[in-house]
């Protein structure tokens, strides 16, 4: 019998993930806070119901934001789920920080900032904060929820967003 050493490529890279998972089909979110009298935020695809009671969420943040560290410091945030009718503003949230919200219509409530029209918005409080590799997974959890039932959402699908089909 003859053994054979075999030298392989990993198949798991950060390419091959991102490839194999913009197959998974997400909403969009918004995450906000205001902050020393300024908004600050960023769009979120990572959101996840994780417990429904005690009611949780969680957002996953790239160790490589700069505006995690600032968000970080809120105690309140409002997490907004964009609807079909929002696609706009994604495009304003690719700005850079300082400017990010200049165009989007908000709303803040007790420090927690959404956006004006959202198909859904969740007021959260952060509670754990967990390192998971390049990211933090933050577990949130949540204070208020309002669903706006005539509204369909937005998608994000193979790296681009889509509406769905009636």
């Amino acid at each position: 019998m003859r053994l054979m050493t075999q030298t392989t490529t990993p198949s798991v890279t950060p390419t091959a993930m991102r490839r194999t998972l913009a197959g998974f089909a997400t909403g969009l979110s918004v995450v906000a806070a205001e902050i020393d009298g300024q908004i600050v935020g960023m769009p979120a695809n990572s959101l996840a119901s994780v417990s429904l009671d005690p009611p949780l969420v969680s957002l996953a943040f790239a160790h490589t934001s700069t505006t995690w560290p600032i968000l970080r410091r809120a105690p309140r945030w409002g997490i907004s789920v964009l609807g079909e009718a929002q696609a706009h503003v994604l495009q304003d949230l690719r700005r850079p920080a300082a400017e990010r919200f200049g165009g989007i219509e908000m709303h803040i409530d007790d420090g927690a900032a959404f956006v004006l029209g959202a198909l859904a918005t969740i007021t959260v409080t952060p509670r754990t904060a967990v390192e998971a590799g390049d990211h933090t997974l933050v577990l949130l959890e949540v204070k208020d929820l309002h669903r706006d039932e005539t509204q369909r959402p937005l998608v994000f699908f193979d790296s681009t967003t889509h509406t769905l089909s009636h």
